[in-house]
């Protein structure tokens, strides 16, 4: 065989349809990217010398050659989440910056973007569905936040810029992670892990044996904590030893603040390249260029809603923390008049405790997956009318474990399918939870036959494994966590936008892609949704009155002090990307000083650098952008709202409120303005208040 027949039987060269998962290895990715970057970079230089400023002759074959890049790139991405190895890092890292580089190319092409600009100035324009003028506007802004406008030296400083930036993001993200391995504290004595649980003792034992110690176990020790947050949180949570706690703390505080691994003058290089970028491109700050694709209409707006949150949490946390120390004097503790931020975890913990009665280990028995799925199905049925039934073996897939189900509409005919992999992997799936795009709903045409393609999601999660023939047991945040990225997954695959520049989540501004998730995590509080899932797995008895009372009781403890945490750090990301100078007297961390005055009710201590451990804003995509968790979460309550106010007990109104949250929030995508979107499902603009009154925060109190 040559090796042009080898190359053209790589499955990563498919381009259309289900991934052949089992077929896919890493030594095949180099070659498909070599093979696939040199044909799309000719169709690329054949577009641009015959584009024509139309729909068919424009938007149609560029549409048709990033496909084809985000199929492969798409399934590269995808494993390098759920099967990562060293071989498909390695081959990431070889084709990344030559995807890049042809991406830049595709945002700066000039005879692109005079094409989209002519067709929006064309007679043809006002013939365009609002759906294809929403593709057409953001593709002129995007290119022109790409530096299409830029000449010669400018766009040379342009793309260099681009590129310091996202060496200096996965730096800065490198220093984080080994100085959080750098340090551990190995306990020796049954006095040093007074208070901690059977569960975090088996975890420091294994990171004992894992360091050496190969006789380690968790009646005797050696003991190893680590600044990894499954040791760290519970260790802060249940360690009656101040001492420990204390150094437990200054040292996570201080992470990649000092020696080969400072992060600060990362920092400072990151803010002033991204003010140089904002520069070029005409805008005052990186704020105002980060929001130029956002919802939120300016910086006033942003930090308007922010003080809102700020004025109504900070008094509620007051409280929490006067109520803290009560709490502990009656236990007491010396250190209840004084207690300092390593105190604050622990006695949170005894008084969450004492207060509702229960521990997340206990529910776990009444969540198995299988139920918590059919009690989630139910649910999307009663709101949306839609029926899920498993597919499995319709689909090929990366691992035995994942599944694969289908969506039907009321007539019964499928319109979406999705993938669902749920449980932790530890050797070869990274940590968290996401909704990844399959394959986008768009309309295809083929020899003159035009057809609809049907959506396909990834929701991937990271659970407790069946055990022992026991089947996957949740804590009832695995339920939520669940049931949130259902809700992008809704988004992804109810929407009825036939082009696929808009279709689902593309096209819809970065600070309102949460609302759908965020709305549906409020229903795994709903009675009949709870009950209808929440049942022990070996008795099949529903979950005692007195759970469900303690989980509504519990679900807004101590959240004034959570808000407000996250308002902090949303104000501080703001103010860098706003008021910072670089260059000025004034450091990133004098500055976030200055903030905390009156966004904490414990002020930080003067070592506390806690921003050169941020990686939120200075290596992932919220840089400027922190707020939209808030700002979302505002649409998603007041959303929930609209259910609440049509009466959660009468099943006609919210089977009408379900219909018309699904023809608007889930159907539109990115076809219209959020606020748009927003005002079509609940007939005004939103409001704070459905937030403050989830939260137990609408009277300025916490209740």
């Amino acid at each position: 065989m040559s090796a042009s027949a080898i190359i053209s039987t790589n499955p990563l060269l498919q381009g259309y349809g289900l991934p052949p998962f089992p077929e896919i290895r890493p030594e095949q990715v180099v070659p498909a990217f070599d093979e696939m970057l040199a044909e799309l970079n000719q169709q690329l230089a054949t577009l641009e010398a015959n584009v024509q400023p139309t729909w068919g002759g424009l938007v149609e074959p560029l549409e048709k050659l990033t496909e084809r890049l985000y199929w492969s790139w798409g399934i590269v991405n995808h494993l390098m989440g759920v099967k990562n190895s060293p071989e498909l890092r390695q081959a990431h890292e070889t084709v990344q910056p030559q995807v890049v580089q042809l991406l830049n190319k595709l945002g700066q092409s000039q005879p692109i973007y005079n094409a989209f600009k002519a067709l929006r100035a064309s007679k043809t324009w006002e013939t365009l569905e609002s759906a294809q003028q929403r593709i057409v506007e953001a593709a002129i802004r995007d290119a022109e936040l790409s530096g299409v406008g830029l000449q010669g030296e400018a766009r040379e400083r342009f793309n260099a810029i681009q590129m310091e930036l996202a060496e200096l993001s996965t730096k800065f993200s490198n220093h984080v992670l080994d100085a959080t391995k750098a340090f551990s504290l190995t306990l020796t004595t049954k006095a040093e892990i007074d208070g901690l649980p059977p569960s975090l003792l088996s975890l420091l034992a294994q990171a004992a044996r894992a360091a050496q110690a190969e006789n380690a176990t968790s009646e005797n020790g050696p003991w190893r904590v680590t600044l990894d947050f499954p040791s760290y949180g519970p260790f802060m949570q249940h360690s009656t030893r101040r001492d420990l706690r204390e150094k437990l703390y200054k040292a996570y505080i201080t992470r990649a603040s000092g020696g080969d691994l400072d992060n600060n003058p990362l920092i400072k290089r990151i803010l002033e390249l991204r003010q140089k970028l904002a520069d070029l491109l005409g805008f005052e700050s990186f704020a105002q260029l980060s929001l130029a694709s956002k919802m939120a209409p300016n910086v006033e707006a942003v930090e308007a809603l922010l003080e809102e949150l700020r004025s109504t949490s900070y008094d509620a946390a007051m409280k929490d923390l006067a109520a803290l120390k009560t709490f502990a004097a009656s236990k007491g503790a010396a250190e209840a008049e004084d207690l300092k931020h390593w105190d604050i975890s622990f006695w949170a913990e005894r008084q969450r405790e004492e207060k509702f009665a229960f521990t997340a280990e206990e529910l776990r028995p009444y969540f198995p997956l299988p139920q918590v799925l059919d009690g989630l199905f139910s649910l999307v049925k009663r709101l949306f009318g839609v029926t899920v039934t498993p597919a499995d073996g319709q689909a090929p897939v990366w691992h035995e474990h994942v599944r694969y189900f289908q969506i039907a509409d009321e007539t019964g005919s499928p319109i979406a399918y999705f993938y669902l992999d749920p449980y932790s992997r530890p050797a070869e799936k990274r940590g968290g939870a996401w909704m990844d795009i399959c394959i986008n709903r768009g309309k295809i045409t083929e020899n003159g036959t035009t057809t609809i393609r049907l959506p396909v999601a990834y929701l991937v999660c990271n659970q407790t494994p069946p055990i022992d023939g026991k089947p996957s047991l949740m804590t009832f945040y695995e339920v939520e966590t669940l049931f949130h990225e259902f809700g992008h997954g809704l988004h992804h695959m109810l929407t009825k936008v036939d082009y696929t520049g808009a279709a689902g989540i593309n096209n819809v501004e970065w600070d309102a892609v949460e609302l759908p998730s965020q709305f549906m995590e409020n229903w795994c509080y709903e009675r009949p949704t709870l009950f209808g899932m929440a049942k022990h797995y070996e008795t099949g008895e529903p979950l005692p009155e007195h759970y469900y009372q303690k989980l509504l009781a519990a679900r807004n403890y101590m959240s004034g002090s959570g808000m407000l945490r996250q308002i902090h750090f949303s104000i501080v990301d703001m103010a860098l990307h706003y008021r910072y100078r670089p260059g000025s007297n004034e450091t990133p961390a004098d500055i976030r000083q200055q903030i905390a005055k009156t966004t904490t009710v414990l002020p930080p201590l003067p070592e506390d650098a806690f921003l050169c451990a941020f990686g939120h804003i200075f290596e992932g995509g919220y840089a400027a952008g922190y707020y939209s968790y808030k700002w979302a979460e505002v649409l998603s309550a007041d959303a929930f709202a609209a259910f609440e106010e049509a009466g959660l007990d009468d099943e006609a109104a919210i089977k009408a409120t379900g219909k018309r949250y699904r023809d608007t929030v889930l159907a539109l995508g990115g076809s219209k303005h959020p606020m748009e979107v927003f005002k079509s499902f609940r007939g005004r603009e939103p409001s704070t208040s459905a937030l403050l009154r989830h939260n137990g925060l609408a009277n300025g109190g916490a209740e």
